[in-house]
């Protein structure tokens, strides 16, 4: 085992819930069976569920579909589990609970010797994410002298601006920020990280990453499924709270965002912070004519039939709530003045796809127009994909052999997992190591949370008051045509790969 990182607690709050079993301990094992994690290590959970040890670790690994021991023998697998504990709480923040979990956490710390050393991890639902550190702090869980103590939040930081400056200040009356974790499992994701790299460690693609060379940046989260049994939940959020306000936000700053003076936290969350405060608002005035948000209706997808949003199990018959966002903004800065932005995301669409793709101008002078359409193509493209078949793809011109100048697209293509033959790790592995080591780079700090939500909250506010249509879509498609709309005076549109891929 590694010792590179501090012995510590891994507290998982919620820990009988969804989210524990599908990613938070499979991640674990993936660390532990990778040597990551030190020899001086225990995971314990605590939730409402009246379970044992021997139960909670039946759950999450013996008896858990998520759970792949990835060919290690059955040893592995037990003496890992061996390092889960469990305790029941009636409430997560009344006295005789915490109490109780402090008793616990202070006899693992003598029998692993962690050196009063926590992480708390809040996979529970956001209405808890006040309560819990107030909780901690009553029992001092909050600031160990002796070690540290650091809190991991899972989105939603907020349903809107009020409410994320309240949370913070809450969080941040017990946790000093460099000690909060605001956890976006987008950050996680190899492909996102390698933006950075991509246009910092590369000398030729930085004089061509400005207003001067790039005609329109286009981010797209496509998921082919519908809500499911998840209605209830989906209907409070929507596709612009539950992805654009975190999620594609996030991977704008990765592509926009200025060189940061260094590869660390402070530096690169600063460049996001300020990319954000550069986001030229969307007035109430303008979200119609910027702004396009739709419900998906009934229709049938390769995945079989599909009943309208509306009628999905929780969801009010007067939902206005929205399955589908796409919208057009521009950043106001040197780099980027000028340049137009769109980002779309939603349920039901042909395939499952998170992509960037860098559109380049045409050459100022089209020579070759006499032989085709080439001069007022789009040809000139960088596609990054993020999800699935993470990699990059150019397209550019090539003359076609033969008499004349006819210019066809060709394509150069790389795979990431062509760097690798090991597996890539999976977003949440990722984030927890980087927690576990203390490196907050790819965790969203609070002002910039922040910022994030001051350029959302116009759209919502307009949105409540029924000042924009609200329209419609098949499943199966890639939203309504008013979406197109959005690329009037722009010459390309929305790049939609016809390839479905049911993944």
């Amino acid at each position: 085992m590694s010792n590179s990182l501090d012995p510590h607690v891994l507290v998982i709050f919620g820990a009988s819930g969804d989210l524990a079993q599908r990613k938070l301990v499979p991640a674990v094992y993936d660390l532990y069976r990778g040597g990551y994690l030190p020899e001086k290590f225990a995971l314990l959970g605590a939730s409402r569920t009246d379970f044992t040890d021997e139960d909670f670790r039946k759950k999450v690994v013996f008896n858990n579909e998520h759970f792949d021991p990835k060919g290690e023998s059955e040893e592995v697998v037990k003496k890992f589990a061996e390092k889960l504990f469990y305790q029941d709480l009636t409430s997560y923040d009344g006295d005789k609970d915490i109490k109780a979990l402090a008793k616990r956490l202070k006899t693992l710390d003598k029998e692993f010797k962690v050196g009063h050393n926590y992480i708390f991890y809040l996979s529970t639902p956001p209405k808890l994410y006040h309560t819990i550190p107030q909780a901690l702090a009553k029992e001092g869980l909050n600031d160990t002298p002796a070690g540290w103590s650091r809190i991991v939040v899972e989105k939603p930081f907020g349903y809107d601006i009020e409410s994320a400056k309240e949370l913070n200040e809450s969080i941040q009356k017990y946790f000093p920020e460099n000690n909060i974790y605001r956890i976006d499992h987008y950050l996680g994701k190899e492909t996102v990280q390698n933006l950075l790299v991509t246009r910092f460690a590369n000398g030729f693609f930085e004089p061509l990453w400005n207003r001067n060379y790039v005609q329109s940046v286009q981010i797209t989260a496509a998921e082919y499924v519908d809500v499911g049994s998840r209605g209830g939940y989906y209907d409070g959020s929507g596709a612009l709270r539950d992805m654009v306000q975190n999620h594609l936000l996030q991977v704008l700053a990765h592509v926009a965002m200025e060189p940061p003076i260094r590869a660390d936290a402070h530096s690169i969350r600063n460049e996001k912070l300020k990319l954000f405060q550069s986001l030229r608002p969307i007035t109430k005035r303008d979200v119609k004519d910027q702004v396009i948000r739709a419900q998906y209706s009934a229709g049938k997808t390769r995945l079989g039939e599909v009943v309208a949003y509306r009628d999905a199990p929780g969801v009010p018959d007067d939902s206005r709530t929205e399955t589908f966002v796409a919208m057009k903004f521009f950043i106001d800065n040197w780099r980027w003045a000028g340049v137009p932005f769109y980002v779309r995301t939603g349920k039901c669409l042909p395939r499952k796809l998170t992509e960037v793709v860098i559109t380049f101008k045409n050459p100022p002078q089209a020579i070759f127009a006499d032989y085709d359409d080439y001069a007022i193509s789009c040809d000139n493209q960088l596609i990054i994909r993020i999800q699935p078949d993470e990699g990059m793809e150019m397209e550019f011109g090539m003359k076609v052999p033969g008499e004349g100048f006819r210019v066809k697209t060709v394509g150069m293509e790389f795979n990431y997992s062509d760097l690798t033959k090991k597996d890539v790790p999976a977003a949440y592995t990722r984030l927890l190591l980087d927690c576990m080591k203390g490196e907050p780079t790819l965790y969203a700090r609070g002002d910039s949370v922040e910022a994030a939500w001051e350029f959302v909250d116009p759209i919502l506010e307009a949105w409540e008051k029924n000042e924009v249509p609200l329209y419609s879509y098949e499943p199966g498609s890639w939203g309504p045509l008013q979406s197109d709309a959005l690329w009037s005076g722009e010459g390309c549109g929305w790049r939609n790969p016809a390839k479905e891929v049911l993944k």
